[in-house]
C-alpha cells in the first residue's frame, strides 16, 4: 500500500525573521579575516584616522550639530559599521553627501530631529537588508551617480565660503549665503581666514599630485592651529568640546512633527544605502579577492544609524574616500576600520582641549580640497 506523506509545515513569519537575521549577521568567516596581517591593518587604521579627524570635525560642523556630533558619529559608526557591515575593507562616518541632506532639516526642525531621522533612517536600512534589496542598486547607471557626486561636491564647497573668508553665514540657501559672504568680506576684508584656507587646499592638492600616500589634511590644520596659536590670530576656532564619549541618551522624539521625518528618513536611508554600496564597489575594485556582501553591508550600516543617534551624532554612511586611504595603506581586514574608530575615541577622550583650537579655515580649506577631489572630470 501506498504510504501517505505529509508537506513540511511553512516556517513561521518569527522563524523566517530569524532565520534571516542569522544570515545577515558575521560569520566565523568574517572574523577569522581578522587574523590576516593585524600588523598591516593597525597601520592602516591608524592612517586612515588621520585623515578622518577633520573630516570628522568639519563635517560635524557643516551639520549644523557641531564638531562633536562629527568625532561620536566617526566612532560610533565606525566600529558598528565595520563589526556588523558586509565589507572587510569598509570604513564609515560622516560624510559630506550627507551633511547636505541634513542641512535643511536642523534649518526646519532643529537638531533633535536629526537625531530621531538617523534611527529611522536606521531601521529602513535594516528592513532593507531583511529585504535583500541590496543586489539591487547595482543598476544604478553611472551618470546619475557621476551627477549626483558632481552635484554634492558644487554644495560642499559652497557652504564653507563664510569660514574660508571669516565671515558669519549660515543657511539652507547655500549660493545665496555664499554670495552674501563674499560681499560682506569684499566690504571688509581681513586676510587671515582666507590665507589659512588656501595653504590647507594647497597643501592637500600638492600632496595628492606628488605624494598621493600621504595623509597631509592633519599636520597642514595641526599647523594652522598652532600658527594661530603663537601669533594670536583673532579668528574664529572650534571652541570647547566634550572630553569622552557621551553616555547614551533616548533621543527626544518629537511627536507633533513625526509625521514630517518620514520623507527626509527615506532620502538619508537611501542615500546611505547607495554611497555605502557604492564605496563598497570602490573597495572591491581596488583589491584582490574581495567581495562585499551587500544585503550585510546595508544590515552594518543600519544598526550604524540606529546606535548613533543614543549619543548626539549624526546619520553615517560608508566614506568613499576614506575607505580608498584603507585600502591603499595596506588594510586587510575589517580590523583596519575598528582600530581607525579606536584612534579617534583616543582623541575624543585625550586630546580635545587641543582640538578645540582648531581654525574653522582650516577645516574650511579641507573641505573645499574634499570637494574638488570628489570630481572625476573623465567620467
Amino acid at each position: 500500500p501506498a504510504m501517505s506523506t505529509s508537506a513540511a509545515p511553512e516556517p513561521s513569519f518569527v522563524a523566517r525573521t530569524v532565520e534571516r537575521g542569522r544570515a545577515l549577521l558575521p560569520g566565523r568567516a568574517e572574523w577569522d579575516t581578522l587574523k590576516r596581517d593585524p600588523r598591516r591593518d593597525l597601520i592602516a587604521g591608524i592612517t586612515v584616522a588621520v585623515v578622518a579627524l577633520p573630516l570628522a570635525l568639519a563635517f560635524g560642523i557643516t551639520s549644523g550639530l557641531g564638531a562633536e556630533a562629527g568625532l561620536v558619529t566617526a566612532v560610533v559608526a565606525g566600529a558598528v559599521a565595520a563589526a556588523f557591515g558586509g565589507s572587510n575593507l569598509q570604513v564609515s562616518g560622516p560624510t559630506g553627501a550627507m551633511t547636505v541632506v541634513l542641512v535643511p532639516i536642523v534649518a526646519q526642525l532643529g537638531g533633535s530631529a536629526v537625531l530621531v531621522v538617523g534611527l529611522m533612517a536606521g531601521l529602513l536600512l535594516l528592513f532593507l537588508a531583511w529585504t535583500g534589496a541590496g543586489r539591487w542598486m547595482r543598476y544604478i547607471p553611472l551618470p546619475v551617480v557621476e551627477g549626483f557626486t558632481l552635484g554634492i561636491a558644487c554644495v560642499i564647497a559652497l557652504q564653507q565660503v563664510p569660514a574660508a573668508l571669516g565671515v558669519p553665514g549660515h543657511g539652507e540657501k547655500v549660493v545665496a549665503v555664499a554670495f552674501d559672504a563674499l560681499r560682506t568680506w569684499v566690504a571688509d576684508p581681513h586676510w587671515a581666514e582666507p590665507v589659512i584656507a588656501g595653504l590647507v587646499v594647497a597643501a592637500m592638492l600638492l600632496a595628492v599630485r606628488f605624494r598621493p600616500a600621504w595623509p597631509v589634511s592633519l599636520p597642514a590644520v595641526i599647523l594652522a592651529a598652532v600658527v594661530v596659536s603663537l601669533a594670536h590670530l583673532d579668528v574664529p576656532v572650534i571652541g570647547s568640546i566634550p572630553a569622552g564619549l557621551p553616555l547614551p541618551t533616548v533621543p527626544d522624539i518629537p511627536l507633533s512633527s513625526l509625521s514630517s521625518l518620514v520623507l527626509p528618513a527615506v532620502a538619508v536611508a537611501a542615500l546611505g544605502a547607495l554611497e555605502s554600496l557604492l564605496s563598497a564597489t570602490v573597495a572591491d575594485g581596488m583589491s584582490v579577492g574581495e567581495r562585499h556582501d551587500p544585503d550585510k553591508e546595508l544590515f552594518g550600516q543600519g544598526l550604524a544609524n540606529i546606535a548613533v543617534p543614543f549619543f548626539g551624532g549624526i546619520p553615517a554612511t560608508a566614506a568613499i574616500a576614506r575607505t580608498a586611504v584603507n585600502v591603499r595603506s595596506g588594510a586587510r581586514s575589517r580590523l583596519a576600520a575598528i582600530v581607525h574608530a579606536a584612534v579617534l575615541l583616543v582623541v575624543v577622550v585625550f586630546l580635545a582641549r587641543f582640538v578645540a583650537g582648531i581654525p574653522l579655515s582650516a577645516l574650511a580649506g579641507v573641505l573645499l580640497a574634499t570637494s574638488f577631489l570628489m570630481v572625476e572630470v573623465s567620467s
